[in-house]
C-alpha cells in the first residue's frame, strides 16, 4: 500500500507539475504577444515621426558639408599645422592691433558727443581729442587693408597646402575681400559727427559777434576790433580742423554768409539808393556826390578795413580762401555799385560844372588808392580792380577834354550878342569865379595831378605852370571877347558902358583872389585904369552935350535970374 500510495503520490505531482507548466508557457506567451502588440504601435509611432521628418532630415543632410567646414575647417596633420603656426601668427598679430584701435575710437566717443561739445571753454582740450580720432581714423585706414590683405594671404597659404576645408576657406576669402575695401567709415561716422559739432560752434561764434558798424560822425579812420580776439582764436582753431578734413568750401560759405549779413546791415542805415539812380545834370549831382564821397570813405576805411583785418585773423595761412571770402564780403557792400555811380558822373552831359564833378570824383578815388590797392590786390578782387581802372580813366580823359575846351567855349562866345543893357556878360561872371575855383587849393592841386597823368599816358611832361598858363589862356581869350561886343553896340554911350562894368568887374573880382594873384597887381591896375577911361568916355558921351548950356550965361537963361 505504501508503494501503491506512493505511486499515486506521485502521478499526483506530476499531473500537477505539468500543469503549472503550461501556466507558465500560456503567461510567457501572453506576455510575449503584449511585447509584440507594443513593438508594433511603437514600429508605428516611428513610422509616423520618420514620415514627418524626412524632409527636415533631408535639410540636415544638406547642411552637413557646410556645418563640417565650419566645425572642423582645420583637417590638416598635427606636423604640417605646427609649420603654418608661425605664419598665422604674423598675420593675426597686425589684424589685432587694428582691433584695438577700434576699441580705442569707441572710448573717444563721449567726450567728442558730449552735449556741450565744443562750446565748452576747453576748445584746446577738445580738439586734442579730435586729433586722436583723427590719427586713429589715420591709422585705420592704412592698416585695415593691409592687415585683411596679411590674413587674405594666410588663407591662400592654407588652401595652395590643402590644410583646411576649401568651403571654409572660400567664405572666409570673401569676408577678407570685404574688409580690405570697407564701406562707409571706420570709425562708424563719428569724425563726421564731431566735425558737425565744430561747424555748427564755428557758425555760432560767427552770429554771436554780427553786430553791424555805425558810421561815426567824427572822421577817425582808425578800423575797429569788432570780434574780440578770444572768439577770433577760437575760429582760426576750428577753421583749421575743419579745412584739414575737407569741410574748406562749408566754412567759406558760412563765413561769407555771416559777415556778408554784418556789410549788408552796416550799409543799409546810409540810405545808398542814390547809388541807384544818380542825376544826369552835373549841377545836381554836387550833393549826392558828397554823400558818395563820406560813404566810400567810410565803406573802405572802416567796414571793410576791419573785415580784411577779421579776415586773414580767421583764415591765418589759408590766404586763398582769406581773399575769396573779402572778395565776397566785398561785393556785398556794395563797391560796385560805388564805382557805377562814380561811372555815372562820368557819363553825365557835359558843361564845365561837369570838370568840378569828374575831379572830386577822381579825388575820392585817389585819396582811397593806397587802401585799395590793399584791400582789392588780389585775383579775387579782379572785377574791382578792372572798373576802378576804367572809372579812373574815364574821369582823367573827361576832366582833360573839358578842361581843354574851356578855351575853345569862350571864344565861340565871342560871336554872341552882349547885354543890351551893357551890363556884365554872364560869361564873364562865370570864367572869373570859374577860374578862380579851379585854381583854388580843392581843384588845382587834384586838375595838375590829373593833367599830369594824362600827359604821361602820352609819354609827355607836364608842371604846374602849364596849367597856370592854360587858365591865363583862357582869361585872355574872354578878354579879347570884350572887344568884339563893344564894337556890337550900335549905341556908344552903351558900349563904353559895358567897357566900364566889365573891366570894373573884373578888377573888382580878381583882386586878393588866386586868379588875381597870378595875373598880378599890374595887370589888375590896368584894368582899374580901363575902367576910369570908359568912364570917362561915357560921362563925356552921355553928359557932354549938356556943358555949353552950364556957363553963367546959361544958368541965367535957365533959372530966370534965381542962379
Amino acid at each position: 500500500p505504501l508503494r501503491a500510495g506512493s505511486r499515486r503520490f506521485g502521478r499526483r505531482r506530476r499531473v500537477m507539475g505539468q500543469e503549472e507548466e503550461q501556466d507558465r508557457v500560456a503567461a510567457s506567451l501572453a506576455a510575449a504577444r503584449r511585447t509584440l502588440r507594443a513593438g508594433v504601435e511603437k514600429s508605428r509611432a516611428l513610422g509616423h515621426a520618420l514620415a514627418r521628418a524626412g524632409p527636415r532630415l533631408e535639410e540636415i543632410q544638406a547642411a552637413l558639408p557646410a556645418l563640417e567646414a565650419a566645425v572642423r575647417p582645420i583637417r590638416a596633420p598635427r606636423g604640417e599645422l605646427a609649420a603654418a603656426g608661425p605664419h598665422i601668427d604674423r598675420a593675426v598679430g597686425p589684424a589685432a592691433a587694428v582691433l584695438k584701435v577700434f576699441d580705442a575710437v569707441h572710448g573717444l566717443e563721449p567726450p567728442l558727443l558730449a552735449p556741450t561739445g565744443a562750446r565748452g571753454e576747453d576748445l584746446p582740450g577738445y580738439l586734442a581729442v579730435l586729433a586722436q580720432l583723427e590719427e586713429a581714423c589715420r591709422f585705420l585706414a592704412g592698416n585695415c587693408g593691409l592687415a585683411a590683405q596679411w590674413l587674405a594671404d594666410i588663407v591662400e597659404y592654407l588652401g595652395d597646402r590643402d590644410l583646411a576645408d576649401p568651403r571654409f576657406l572660400a567664405d572666409l576669402g570673401v569676408t577678407l575681400d570685404g574688409l580690405k575695401a570697407p564701406e562707409g567709415d571706420l570709425d562708424g561716422g563719428l569724425l563726421a559727427a564731431a566735425l558737425d559739432i565744430l561747424e555748427a560752434e564755428f557758425r555760432r561764434l560767427l552770429a554771436d559777434h554780427s553786430a553791424p558798424l555805425a558810421m561815426p560822425k567824427s572822421g577817425a579812420a582808425a578800423a575797429p576790433a569788432r570780434v574780440p580776439a578770444a572768439a577770433v582764436h577760437k575760429l582760426s582753431l576750428i577753421l583749421d580742423r575743419l579745412v584739414a578734413n575737407g569741410r574748406q568750401d562749408r566754412c567759406v560759405a558760412a563765413y561769407i554768409d555771416a559777415r556778408g549779413s554784418v556789410v549788408s546791415a552796416s550799409l543799409g542805415s546810409l540810405g545808398l539808393d542814390y547809388l541807384r539812380d544818380p542825376p544826369q545834370d552835373a549841377q545836381e549831382l554836387g550833393p549826392a556826390l558828397e554823400m558818395w564821397g563820406r560813404h566810400l570813405e567810410f565803406v573802405v576805411r572802416r567796414l571793410l578795413e576791419s573785415e580784411r583785418q577779421l579776415c586773414a585773423k580767421v583764415f591765418g595761412q589759408h590766404k586763398d580762401d582769406a581773399s575769396a571770402c573779402f572778395a565776397e564780403v566785398a561785393a556785398q557792400a556794395g563797391v560796385l555799385d560805388f564805382l557805377k555811380f562814380g561811372r555815372a558822373v562820368a557819363d553825365a552831359k557835359k558843361d564845365p560844372i561837369k570838370l568840378q564833378r569828374l575831379l572830386e570824383v577822381f579825388d575820392s578815388l585817389n585819396r582811397l588808392r593806397l587802401d585799395f590797392n590793399r584791400l582789392f590786390g588780389g585775383k579775387a578782387c579782379a572785377e574791382i580792380q578792372s572798373q576802378t581802372r576804367d572809372l579812373v580813366k574815364l574821369l582823367i580823359d573827361g576832366a582833360v577834354e573839358i578842361f581843354e575846351e574851356l578855351i575853345v567855349q569862350v571864344e565861340l562866345q565871342r560871336h554872341m550878342p552882349p547885354p543890351s543893357d551893357g551890363g556884365v556878360p554872364c560869361l564873364v561872371t562865370f570864367v572869373v569865379e570859374y577860374c578862380n575855383r579851379l585854381l583854388g587849393d580843392q581843384y588845382r592841386p587834384v586838375l595838375g595831378q590829373v593833367l599830369t597823368i594824362h600827359r604821361s599816358w602820352r609819354k609827355e611832361v607836364f608842371d604846374d605852370r602849364m596849367l597856370v598858363d592854360s587858365v591865363l589862356n583862357i582869361v585872355k581869350a574872354l578878354e579879347a571877347n570884350f572887344d568884339v561886343w563893344s564894337k556890337a553896340y550900335d549905341n556908344a554911350m552903351l558900349s563904353y558902358l559895358f567897357m566900364m562894368n566889365t573891366h570894373w568887374h573884373f578888377f573888382r573880382h580878381l583882386k586878393a583872389t588866386k586868379l588875381g594873384e597870378i595875373l598880378g597887381d599890374v595887370w589888375l591896375r590896368e584894368h582899374e585904369q580901363y575902367k576910369e577911361y570908359y568912364l570917362s568916355m561915357f560921362i563925356r558921351e552921355s553928359w557932354g552935350a549938356l556943358s555949353p548950356l552950364l556957363n553963367r550965361e546959361g544958368l541965367i537963361l535957365f533959372s530966370k535970374g534965381r542962379a
